[in-house]
């Protein structure tokens, strides 16, 4: 839903900045068809989804979902399959892009924004791009916005209701819009305080576009995204620092390699974490996963959501390390769930030896094995097998994974190639 609403506040946007038509048809035309750019552009990159069976579960979805057409150099020639067909399937908008040489321009322009677009948004997350692939096929990682950040959709949501030409499509817009935070949160998907800076952010928007027009409102509701992204971006540098000093003190003398951060929906307060590091032991690695509060006395971490990686009792869950602050004191900061410790040889040897994990390594940045099977823990403890679960064990003697795309290794520093 994030991309379909930023590519039709794009839309929307590069329309109100058009000069008025002197044919309401032909306006009526440039406008459908900058709204249609926008929306199909910002979702075109989710075109990979039809390569994922081309390898077997999980590794289709894994090697080839934000793929290639997820980076720059791809962009280009999907900007120019999508006018394309917008050429040949729509008549009306292919004598309106003939005739009208601003509103070729604008329709180009909302294409290419709204391909970046799609690629800048994915990159706030804790999954990952790698845009300069093929000139740098690494992955890249905001660690800023929670996947599917409801603050985006409310934002951009009550924009473009309010946007909207019909009085029955804006009521039924601000509705909707309203309505989705009060359910998260009675659902426990969302805090109280969450909802409350949503409410807030809504009621921005709705003052600008009433007071200074729709357009107003569209600048206000992507202003507020940037700001929303700018205050993650500091809370997850705070939170980042209070990890790396837990760890210290919990596993004295690891080097730590990565410290994944996943943001709460619409929270700059509570993070979701994981961390790798080398030793303390000689020859080993150690994953493992944690629930901080970066204000644990308006928000302690066992209030921060269950449901999207919060400590729900007081206890941390099986396998769990020390905890750092006593989850049943009301000022609990920091929880630990999870550990793993492995030997740095024996997962050399596994890569060497099964191409199945091998290929799966192009993908995990927080690799635990338990039972023969292969789990990134960015997205659930091994008890919770997810999207990225492998069972290397079993296809060890199955044929090998064809084709790969060629993409860095996140965890190259484990397997000594850093």
């Amino acid at each position: 839903m994030t991309h379909s609403l930023v590519g039709l506040a794009l839309g929307e946007l590069v329309e109100r900045a058009q000069p008025a038509a002197a044919d309401p048809a032909r306006g009526a035309t440039r406008r459908r068809a900058l709204l249609l750019t926008g929306l199909l552009a910002s979702n075109f990159p989710d075109l990979d989804l039809v390569l994922t069976p081309l390898l077997p579960s999980p590794l289709g979805y894994l090697i080839h979902h934000r793929g290639h057409t997820h980076t720059l150099l791809y962009a280009l020639p999907q900007v120019a399959l999508l006018l394309a067909l917008t050429w040949l399937l729509w008549p009306g908008a292919r004598r309106l892009l003939r005739e009208d040489r601003g509103a070729r321009r604008a329709v180009v322009v909302t294409a290419v924004l709204g391909m970046l677009l799609h690629l800048s948004f994915d990159a706030l997350n804790v999954y990952g791009v790698h845009p300069f692939h093929p000139f740098d096929s690494r992955w890249l990682y905001g660690d800023l916005v929670f996947i599917v950040e409801p603050l985006f959709w409310t934002a951009l949501g009550f924009a473009l209701a309010l946007a909207a030409r019909s009085r029955a499509m804006r009521w039924l817009g601000m509705a909707f819009f309203a309505a989705m935070p009060v359910l998260f949160t009675w659902m426990d998907f969302l805090q109280w305080g969450s909802l409350a800076l949503l409410g807030a952010v809504a009621l921005g928007v709705a003052a600008a576009s009433r007071r200074l027009g729709a357009r107003a409102g569209l600048a206000a509701a992507l202003l507020a995204c940037a700001g929303f992204v700018g205050v993650q971006a500091v809370a997850g540098h705070f939170a980042r620092g209070q990890v790396r000093a837990a760890l210290a003190q919990l596993a004295p003398g690891s080097r730590v390699l990565d410290i994944p951060l996943s943001s709460f929906p619409a929270n700059p307060l509570c993070w979701a974490f994981a961390t790798v590091s080398e030793g303390p032991a000689a020859g080993s690695y150690g994953v493992r996963v944690g629930v901080l509060s970066l204000a644990p006395g308006m928000s302690p971490v066992w209030a921060c959501p269950a449901r999207f990686g919060g400590v729900p009792d007081s206890a941390a869950g099986p396998g769990a390390a020390t905890a750092t602050a006593s989850l049943d004191r009301p000022g609990a900061a920091l929880a630990w769930k999870y550990a793993e410790t492995r030997s740095l040889a024996a997962f050399r040897t596994l890569q060497r030896t099964n191409c199945h994990f091998d290929a799966w390594l192009r993908f995990a940045r927080v690799p635990s094995l338990v039972g023969g099977v292969a789990t990134d823990i960015r997205f659930g403890a091994p008890d919770q097998p997810n999207f990225s679960s492998l069972p290397y064990a079993a296809r060890a003697a199955a044929p090998c994974p064809a084709p790969l795309a060629d993409w860095g290794y996140p965890r190259a520093d484990l397997l000594g190639w850093q």
